[in-house]
């Protein structure tokens, strides 16, 4: 039984998953929103209100990036900024009502279709999927694991 996991594994595991999450995204129903944007909300959804500095690090981009996507979806008026109450110079970036809807939306769309999917599935391969949760999850963000 190998003990370690090749480059090419690795690859196979990552484009499996990429095309997991777009082909979701394409047959959700839901608003349409970049992967960033999505990612940034999802963020200030888990989290609460964050500088840019922080969204650059939690969505893993740079922060001239973090500031063009929240420029994107306060012009569309799912998140707000507002001067930061421990440093008056400061802005936070707070999610709005119409943010969470539509995070909440958007996740409950992909969950749904993710659903009817594994139905299909055997219940072994269920099962395997069920328990591969917590691992993915840790690879997902490894900063929170250390």
């Amino acid at each position: 039984m190998p003990t370690t996991v090749t480059n090419h594994e690795a690859l196979q595991l990552v484009v499996a998953v990429h095309r997991l999450v777009r082909s979701l995204r394409q047959a959700a129903p839901a608003r349409r929103l970049q992967p960033t944007q999505l990612l940034v909300l999802s963020e200030l959804s888990a989290h609460g209100p964050m500088r840019i500095g922080e969204i650059a690090v939690r969505a893993l981009c740079s922060q001239p990036t973090a500031t063009t996507v929240v420029t994107s979806l306060e012009s569309t008026g799912l998140v707000r900024r507002e001067p930061d109450a421990a440093d008056g110079r400061a802005t936070i970036v707070v999610l709005t009502e119409v943010g969470r809807e539509t995070i909440l939306s958007l996740a409950h769309g992909e969950a749904e279709l993710l659903s009817e999917r594994m139905s299909e599935l055997s219940p072994e391969d269920r099962e395997h999927l069920r328990s591969a949760m917590p691992i993915l999850r840790h690879l997902a963000d490894p900063q929170q694991n250390k």
